[in-house]
């Protein structure tokens, strides 16, 4: 798959590794030379061995047999096209960079199916597992299983508990994405005629599940964001609809939505599973983005044609090849020996200056532990019919 050129700025720093060099004294002469050799050569050494330890660069790519490092990376789900164009930005960046991206999921979004993989990886002595959970706290006590075997664990997309994984590079912040999900929705009301600073929105929210914690914190930002923003907004369904990251689920629901609710005025949709579900819904009930505003986040390429029929105005997301690129990176990073600490900056080759951020960036509560962090993706992207064709993933 081929990405091309995006109009929308980003960071590219060159990277150019480290190194220091060792120089030896001309006033010597050759027999004195010959003779302090030894002691220079001992220097010389340890002062490479040192550069080594404290450059980027100086991380071994390779296994102990001198195989190339193996990374698992697994997603949510297998099928969906975010997490397959997420594979297709790790692999082509592995490849380019001399380590290995093994893309190991199931079709079906299941808690047990990822412990099932991850406690494959502990069986199999894996080296570095890099993850996008399902569930926020189910799987710590196995990926703490898996650390312990020695492994490098860290997540992606969807997070764990600090304790139980190294780094987590995330969208954004909840407060960020929340924002952005309801202002998506905000401009599609206004474009159809309505006005959401003044009018009582009726809306609901449409995601996998309560227990992903990426979805699930965008949702309770994008409910403060609303009652500060929005106040007259009227939440049809405060328990909110639910479809397990299941595309027939996903359009079940969509269906259910606006048969219960035919007066509703906005449906949010969190999940990139759940917007195209949502769409295909009121395709299949004859409706558009002039009867009912539905936005979320979901790749350009699963919602393009919705757009196109003018079935959705809008919808966002981030770079989710570069996400997955810079989480193989960091892992394999991790697993050659190197550590990490909060407020150290890394030099992603292609990608640029990423920082290691606090856990608690994204939860207040998390604990800030030492060797782990977090690290956000710079931008985000808002597309439309104007701008959907700029992108191929």
């Amino acid at each position: 798959m081929t990405k091309p050129q995006k109009k929308h700025s980003r960071l590219f720093v060159k990277y150019s590794p480290h190194g220091q060099t060792a120089f030896f004294p001309k006033a010597l002469g050759h027999k004195a030379l010959g003779l302090a050799w030894p002691i220079f050569l001992v220097a010389a050494l340890a002062l490479f061995l040192v550069s080594c330890g404290d450059s980027q660069q100086g991380a071994s790519k390779s296994s102990a047999s001198g195989q190339p490092l193996e990374i698992i990376l697994v997603p949510k789900v297998t099928g969906n096209a975010f997490f397959e164009a997420a594979n297709d930005g790790a692999q082509k960046y592995a490849a380019k960079h001399g380590f290995k991206v093994v893309y190991r999921g199931s079709d079906v979004a299941s808690v047990d199916k990822q412990i099932e993989i991850i406690q494959k990886a502990i069986d199999e002595k894996a080296q570095a597992l890099s993850i996008s959970a399902l569930d926020a706290k189910a799987l710590d006590q196995v990926l703490k299983a898996a650390q312990k075997s020695g492994m490098i664990v860290t997540t992606w997309d969807s997070d764990v508990s600090p304790d139980a994984r190294k780094l987590m590079v995330s969208q954004g912040t909840p407060s960020q994405l929340g924002k952005m999900l309801v202002e998506m929705a905000s401009k599609s009301l206004l474009k159809r005629g309505k006005d959401p600073s003044k009018e009582a929105i009726k809306y609901a929210w449409h995601y996998s599940q309560a227990s992903v914690a990426d979805q699930n914190s965008w949702y309770k930002a994008g409910e403060e964001y609303i009652k500060q923003t929005y106040p007259q907004w009227i939440n049809l369904n405060p328990q909110n609809y639910y479809s397990q990251q299941d595309p027939v689920k996903a359009l079940e629901v969509g269906k259910t939505i606006l048969e219960e609710h035919p007066d509703i005025d906005a449906i949010i949709c969190n999940d990139s599973t759940s917007l195209p579900g949502q769409a295909q819904a009121l395709r299949e009930l004859d409706k558009n983005a002039q009867d009912i505003t539905v936005t979320g986040f979901a790749s350009p390429n699963a919602m393009k044609e919705f757009a196109r029929e003018g079935i959705i105005d809008r919808w966002g997301l981030w770079d989710c090849q570069d996400q997955a690129a810079i989480s193989v990176y960091l892992t394999w990073y991790l697993a050659s020996g190197q550590s990490v600490k909060t407020g150290q900056t890394l030099d992603i080759p292609e990608i640029g200056l990423v920082e290691i951020m606090p856990n608690s960036v994204l939860d207040p509560e998390a604990e800030n532990l030492p060797g782990t962090g977090v690290v956000l993706m710079p931008n985000r992207t808002e597309f439309t019919t104007q701008n959907m064709d700029n992108y191929d993933f």
